[in-house]
């Protein structure tokens, strides 16, 4: 069993969390109140600059060539997702030059992108392994029995979608190639997953 789905088993009870949490229900299901949905896209922007810086740490640290094109590959597939959330941002009219981080979002950041700079490449993908695989799973639950229609199907649709599911597999490939299974892979891991259901909490009840 590959490292990056050891991870990802031992730690589905908080996956499950997340999917179970009320922010990301009211997705699924169209309830979501707007205003929580703006506030997260302001915040999600503001994480996804750090994810995208996290990926190029990576590349610069890592001693093979295959190695330093996926991770610049994998950034440039964040500037993707963030080139989505502008288009959130007018719809939602969020001004993402204006955003200030959260607490949660915040604590997000400087754990990932401390541990980018001082800790080696196989932990660093364990850092980031949680929200790739974590949106992709989200994704496919919320599509099961198909697509919905309403305000953020748009979002169900991206992180279900057969070119993001990729993405997620790239970084876990590379966390196979460059973690090994020690302690502090898993605390990262963990640590990481359960920012990711702070963030979804803090969504839900701090805008």
């Amino acid at each position: 069993m590959s490292i990056a789905t050891q991870l990802w088993q031992a730690n589905q009870d908080l996956a499950d969390a997340c999917l179970q949490h009320p922010f990301v229900q009211g997705i699924g299901d169209g309830t979501l109140p707007k205003a929580n949905f703006a506030y997260y896209v302001g915040q999600d922007a503001f994480f996804l600059e750090a994810f995208a810086r996290a990926y190029s740490i990576a590349a610069a640290k890592v001693t093979n060539w295959a190695g330093f094109s996926t991770f610049h590959e994998l950034a440039g597939g964040v500037l993707q997702e963030l080139k989505l959330h502008q288009h959130y941002a007018r719809q939602w009219e969020v001004d993402l030059q204006q955003v200030e981080p959260g607490s949660a979002t915040r604590r997000y950041t400087d754990f990932l992108l401390a541990t980018a700079w001082s800790q080696e490449v196989g932990i660093t993908t364990a850092a980031m392994l949680p929200c790739m695989k974590l949106y992709a799973f989200l994704g496919q639950r919320l599509a099961e029995g198909g697509i919905p229609t309403h305000a953020y199907s748009n979002w169900i649709q991206t992180y279900s979608s057969d070119e993001f599911e990729p993405l997620a597999q790239q970084l876990a490939t590379l966390a196979d190639q460059y973690a090994t299974s020690t302690p502090l892979v898993e605390s990262t891991y963990r640590y990481a997953m359960q920012c990711e259901l702070d963030f979804f909490e803090a969504a839900w009840t701090s805008w």
